[in-house]
């Protein structure tokens, strides 16, 4: 079952693009990654799921219901973390937190006490003296206390040091595992690879690329670069592209069995070796250009 249906959403703001024809769905009980480089129509795509902004064409469902026209009903089963968060700065933490708790029914109290927890937030402190990253994980706790079916997540993890991104990726696993829905946009690939079941491509307002995440990690490619001093060293094999000398490095691109360029490198004599995840930005130069 689908939960989220999207049929050639369009939005503009005025002459200038926000996304153009977008169609595509997330099953029930999946993570779907939602990924592409800043300015390509993530937080756009969110902001009209959640009927905060309405289409310029197209349409959109969430548990099969019109977003636009039933925007408010669906938002109370829907969990929203935002990429920028801005709060009440003369609040405390608790205070937001029960504050924002008072528009759902039910008593959410243990589940916020719960969440700030793992988190680890200071609920006394109050919101102007809160670092970004601190503000982020108040972020995370407002979109969860409510036991959503849905959570959009916009750049979770952005002001998380690596730690507290750990704790909350096994806060998003354990949400799913109870089954709730998760839409995960980001811009870090390594991010969506780790955690989600499919992932959705957006690049420049259109969608480019719905795959599972197995077949896109096993059509993805490695960047690598190599400093040797034998200059003779040849990578042209199958699997390598653009490949290019940058002063005594050599760099390329390889898809496929990591074995077999590691064969082929022991042959030279080898300084230094980095093998790396590209960046999105390298990804779509590679696929879409």
């Amino acid at each position: 079952m689908d939960i989220i249906q999207v049929n050639e959403l369009t939005k503009y703001y005025g002459k200038s693009r926000g996304i153009e024809n977008l169609s595509f769905s997330v099953r029930e009980g999946e993570i779907f990654g939602f990924i592409g480089p800043n300015g390509a129509g993530k937080s756009t795509t969110i902001r009209l799921l959640l009927s905060l902004i309405h289409p310029s064409s197209g349409q959109a469902a969430i548990f099969g219901k019109d977003v636009t026209r039933k925007g408010p009903e669906i938002r109370s089963q829907v969990g929203y973390l935002p990429s920028e968060v801005f709060y009440y700065d003369h609040m405390r933490v608790g205070e937001l937190l029960h504050y924002s708790a008072s528009f759902y029914p039910g008593d959410h109290k243990q589940r916020i006490s719960y969440l700030a927890d793992v988190m680890e937030l200071e609920m006394n402190r109050k919101i102007r003296d809160l670092s970004y990253g601190n503000k982020k994980k108040v972020g995370i706790v407002q979109g969860l206390l409510h036991n959503p079916t849905l959570l959009f997540l916009d750049e979770p993890t952005s002001g998380l040091d690596p730690l507290m991104q750990r704790k909350f990726f096994d806060l998003v696993r354990e949400e799913n595992k109870k089954g709730v829905t998760i839409f995960f946009s980001s811009h870090f690939l390594g991010e969506v690879q780790r955690l989600c079941d499919r992932v959705g491509i957006i690049r420049e307002g259109r969608m480019v690329e719905v795959s599972d995440i197995r077949t896109l990690q096993k059509n993805n490619y490695k960047k690598i670069r190599v400093l040797g001093k034998n200059e003779s060293a040849d990578f042209e094999m199958p699997g390598v592209s653009n490949l290019h000398q940058e002063g005594e490095w050599t760099q390329f691109f390889y898809s496929g069995d990591i074995n077999q360029v590691l064969q082929r490198m022991s042959g030279f004599e080898i300084e230094d070796l980095s093998i790396e995840e590209p960046t999105l930005e390298e990804i779509f130069m590679h696929y879409y250009e």
